[in-house]
């Protein structure tokens, strides 16, 4: 395997070790020390991968980011048939992070969003990472010709699956209780078109 290569796997394996200690106990107790044992490297593996714990941080949010954007992307294209609105539920509930499967990964991308009040590097590519679920919403609103200004009912869409997944991981509410909010928000898109 090429070093770059074997380089990028490192430091994925590194971020999935990252997300498996945030999911365990948020990110306030996640030192490079108890990365490399949980990922069964070195010390100085992960110091040669990431010069400092912000640079970890750093790659494993995007990392996470890129793996929640592949995930909506690919249920968009393992579908092709399927209609522009059946195709903007489907992505708004890849989205919400609210189904049983996606809990480890929602209380992940809960840790990075609470850490980056206090991080502006973090803050900066939660901002992307929200910007690009925010264009992918607006894409599929035009397509499927929405009764709103895509732009404007990609955010609302947006910040209502951000607020189901706090909302079901504290558990005010149930995952049928945010699948009935998400289903009634959606159908509300084509009342007036």
């Amino acid at each position: 395997m090429p070093r770059q290569v074997e380089y990028e796997a490192r430091r994925r394996h590194i971020a999935d070790a990252v997300c498996r200690l945030a999911e365990e106990r948020g990110l306030e107790g996640v030192t490079l020390r108890d990365v490399a044992r949980r990922a069964e490297v070195s010390m100085g593996a992960v110091q040669r991968c990431f010069r400092t714990r912000e640079q970890m941080l750093a790659f494993t949010l995007a990392h996470v980011g890129e793996q929640a954007m592949a995930r909506a992307r690919n249920r968009l294209t393992s579908s092709p048939a399927q209609s522009a609105r059946s195709a903007l539920g489907h992505t708004a509930h890849q989205v919400a992070l609210v189904e049983e499967e996606q809990r480890a990964q929602a209380r992940v991308w809960l840790a990075f969003v609470a850490q980056a009040v206090v991080s502006p590097g973090l803050a900066e590519l939660l901002r992307t990472a929200y910007g690009q679920a925010q264009e992918l919403f607006a894409g599929l609103l035009a397509e499927a010709d929405c009764a709103g200004e895509p732009a404007r009912e990609a955010r609302r869409l947006l910040a209502l699956t951000d607020g189901l997944t706090t909302q079901v991981l504290v558990g005010h509410l149930d995952l049928e209780q945010a699948r009935e909010v998400l289903e009634d928000h959606l159908r509300g898109l084509w009342q007036d078109a």
